[in-house]
């Protein structure tokens, strides 16, 4: 979901609890994804949903709009004010070349699980391949996402986001080496059955339900 109204509309499909989407969120209010939004904002639409639903909220909180980890302790508890659960945390750096150190990106994460948020920690190594237009599914890359795995563990995390992903095989590999529970974004060619049969714990649509209601409200608009 990306605001209240989208938020009540998948309560009231069954959902028992509902997650943000940073590109989603993000476009809604005019600005492009990767932490343009201004955080005031970002707070404020987050703060917002979880106030316009009866559910538990999950944010897309990107790359916590910091690097410093004192300071983004003090964003993740600004983020748990808002009443949020819980919330994603990316390891890439936010307009930057590549993705941060392990070690640096587990200190990261320590200082966002001290919010008592749950910490869905993502790894970029995937999907980066994939926004590069080369293949995501490079079993090359398997030991660096296990090691990510294990390092956001024990920094706190309570489950691992591997967005990019579409190989099932691979999927089903990372889900038996991770020490935390996995979650990806919806392969197009796999169903909800095949992916849970993989061992997922969750999975995500990414910005796509933003991007079905854009296009088809741009379409009705043509028709008239």
């Amino acid at each position: 979901n990306w605001d209240v109204g989208s938020a009540k509309a998948v309560a009231a499909g069954g959902a028992n609890a509902l997650a943000s989407g940073s590109h989603s969120l993000a476009e809604a209010n005019g600005f492009p994804d990767g932490e343009k939004i201004p955080f005031n904002l970002f707070l404020d639409c987050i703060r917002r949903i979880v106030q316009g639903v009866d559910l538990p909220v999950s944010a897309d909180f990107e790359g916590g709009f910091a690097v410093d980890p004192a300071r983004l302790a003090d964003h993740a508890q600004y983020l748990a004010e808002t009443g949020a659960v819980g919330c994603n945390f990316e390891d890439q750096e936010v307009g930057g070349p590549g993705l941060h150190p392990i070690e640096q990106q587990a200190k990261r994460v320590t200082a966002i699980v001290e919010s008592g948020l749950w910490v869905n920690a993502r790894t970029d190594l995937f999907l980066r391949k994939l926004v590069a237009g080369e293949d995501p599914n490079d079993r090359s890359l398997f030991d660096e996402a296990i090691e990510r795995a294990h390092a956001y563990a024990e920094a706190g995390a309570n489950s691992f986001f591997v967005p990019g992903l579409r190989a099932l095989q691979l999927i089903a590999d990372i889900c038996a080496a991770s020490p935390l529970p996995v979650n990806v974004i919806k392969p197009a060619d796999h169903d909800v059955a095949a992916l849970t049969g993989a061992g997922l714990a969750r999975i995500s649509w990414g910005p796509r339900p933003w991007s079905w209601a854009m296009a088809r409200w741009s379409d009705e608009a043509k028709a008239w």
